[in-house]
């Protein structure tokens, strides 16, 4: 595992939708010249608290992750005033990248940094299994503005041995989004007026994990 986690600072709208509604069309967001994709992504994730869900309820959220381009292990910060959420990430090293629930070791590197956070030891309190299909939204000079996910989620309350099915999409910022607040704003009602065209509604609850705990 590297030493040296990566940070970045994660602004996204996540949507409810029924298992057969139709994916939106994106094709006319401002600053979007070719949609991509869909690219298939298996993901599996493990999330850990400390004793009376610290982490959680102080806005954080830790997680072992194997799948897609950013399978690691992952420490979600809270909300900022602008929505945005601060993750650091540290890769999977070879051994640890297929590691099951019984020999989850928690890295000295993710274990130091909870500590700074709250007291007491990692333990799993769920497991989120998703078949994510992503579409890459990019402007004319070919980078990405955005990513769209349609993500089909199975869920477990390793606490309540509670298994929830549910289906949702998510609409993250890329590289090539627009840095202008407003600008953000007109491209996020974009979104959310083809969405709700769609049969989609602004989500529920604040996170996968919220929803599989039924928080």
């Amino acid at each position: 595992m590297s030493p040296e986690p990566f940070r970045a600072l994660e602004i996204e709208l996540t949507f409810d939708v029924h298992g057969d509604t139709p994916l939106p069309d994106l094709s006319g967001l401002p600053g979007v010249a070719v949609v991509d994709g869909p690219e298939l992504r298996e993901l599996d994730a493990r999330y850990l608290d400390v004793a009376g869900l610290a982490l959680g309820r102080a806005g954080y959220a830790v997680r072992r992750r194997t799948g897609g381009p950013d399978a690691g292990w992952h420490i979600k910060g809270p909300k900022n005033a602008e929505g945005g959420r601060l993750e650091t990430h540290w890769p999977l090293d070879a051994a640890s990248a297929t590691a099951g629930a019984a020999d989850m070791a928690v890295p000295d590197a993710v274990a130091s940094a909870v500590a700074e956070i709250a007291d007491g030891t990692l333990a799993p309190i769920a497991r989120i299994r998703n078949e994510r299909h992503a579409y890459t939204l990019r402007d004319a000079a070919g980078t990405a503005v955005a990513e769209f996910v349609d993500d089909h989620v199975i869920a477990t309350d390793e606490v309540r041995g509670v298994e929830t099915t549910w289906r949702e999409w998510e609409f993250e910022l890329g590289p090539a989004a627009p840095d202008d607040p407003a600008a953000v704003a007109v491209l996020f009602d974009a979104v959310t007026s083809a969405v709700a065209a769609a049969g989609g509604r602004p989500a529920a609850s604040d996170s996968k994990l919220a929803r599989a705990l039924g928080v």
